[in-house]
């Protein structure tokens, strides 16, 4: 999940880190969250250097067409248009049915 200030980015492309979540799939909880600081942004590169770090989701507020089809080539689940929370938050609502998103916030 790209973030800033330890939230939800709205445009993936311009966050300052990334909140990797880990899930426990038999409990569908929270195992623990880290955050590491995003490599520089090049068109391309965090498709593939997020599949690097294990992730299967990415859920942000916006994502141009070009990063949602490199990630669904890196076989990672795209889902946009999420409000701005913690990562906690946004996690906790997608595992229970409860991540309301709405327009991808992202107009490229």
């Amino acid at each position: 999940m790209p973030t800033v200030n330890r939230k939800l980015c709205a445009h993936f492309g311009h966050c300052e880190s990334f909140a990797l979540v880990e899930v426990d799939d038999n409990d569908n909880k929270i195992v623990k969250t880290d955050y590491v600081e995003a490599p520089p942004h090049e068109p391309g590169l965090l498709p593939a250097w997020l599949h690097e770090q294990g992730a299967s989701k990415v859920i942000a507020g916006g994502m141009g067409q070009r990063a949602q089809t490199i990630f669904r080539s890196n076989n990672i689940e795209v889902i946009t248009g999420a409000e701005t929370d913690t990562p906690e938050n946004v996690v906790g609502a997608y595992l229970t049915g409860e991540l309301s998103v709405g327009e991808n916030l992202c107009d490229h």
